[in-house]
């Protein structure tokens, strides 16, 4: 049986809401608790430079704190399972899997669970790797990657990130996005991620019209070479962008122009049936 957020806590911080709201006001934004909270987060978000375990020093290292700081407050980590000891080393904890997958994304008849019979269904037809995608700011965040015994070499992962400009995906979305979200990729400047990237914001604007016209977006090389893809924006109430789903594979062998047409199906599917259980 699980154990309760309060058998988790360890004895130490076992205080109740009260306490807490209270130690909270008078901390303050610049407070103790405030820091060793901000604090704690940066060792957490330290594990997101690389998937190996990290001694210590590294840790502390990465999170820019002193080792000292950086050991204590793994062991309290360590105590809510956040994180786990591997050898001398620490990995991040089955917790924060167990967490992960209660955002809403990730809950039964969320945006993922309501899209894999679609994500199936395309791969079945193509046994090329499939992807479901949201946007992020400026980033695509990658929730669902179906692929076979022969997959291309995506540089994508389930959790992991790719620029908005140079994945079909990213294309898809800020295509059907609002003119606040376009902006926002464009003061922060077109990165180029392989020499087929646009990053001319007006060749960038115009590709960005062409979608919204056909429904589809591509990736010819543009985020890895060797690799292409086509991408169909799900859309929600009015017309939005609230993720995309993609088919990706090898330029020698994977022709999207062919797929395109059962992308954007697989699109509209997803779209319907997740606003059918909203």
């Amino acid at each position: 049986m699980a154990r309760s957020v309060a058998e988790r806590a360890p004895r130490s911080l076992d205080v109740d809401d009260g306490e807490i709201d209270e130690q909270v006001v008078a901390a303050g934004a610049g407070g103790d608790l405030a820091t060793s909270v901000g604090k704690a987060l940066a060792l957490l978000e330290a594990f997101s430079t690389t998937c190996r375990p990290m001694g210590v020093t590294e840790l502390a290292r990465l999170a820019n704190l002193p080792k000292s700081t950086a050991y204590r407050l793994l062991a309290i980590l360590k105590q809510w399972n956040l994180v786990e000891r591997s050898g001398s080393d620490y990995c991040l904890g089955k917790h924060l899997f167990e967490l992960g997958n209660l955002v809403p994304y990730c809950q039964p008849r969320g945006l993922r669970d309501v899209a894999l019979p679609y994500l199936m269904r395309l791969y079945e037809a193509s046994h090329e790797t499939v992807h479901l995608a949201v946007l992020d700011g400026t980033d695509v965040l990658y929730i669902e990657k179906i692929y076979g015994h022969n997959p291309c070499k995506a540089p994508t992962h389930v959790g992991g990130r790719m620029p908005v400009e140079c994945a079909a995906l990213g294309k898809a979305m800020l295509a059907f996005s609002d003119r606040e979200a376009v902006l926002r990729v464009l003061s922060r400047g077109l990165q180029r991620v392989s020499p087929y990237t646009i990053v001319q914001p007006q060749h960038f604007v115009d590709q960005l019209g062409t979608i919204r016209q056909e429904g589809v977006a591509f990736d010819r090389e543009e985020s890895t070479i060797g690799l292409t893809c086509v991408a169909a924006p799900v859309l929600g109430p009015g017309g939005r962008a609230i993720a995309a789903v993609s088919l990706a594979g090898p330029t020698y062998r994977f022709r999207p122009d062919e797929f395109a047409g059962r992308v954007r199906e697989a699109a509209v599917g997803i779209a319907q049936d997740f606003q059918a259980v909203a």
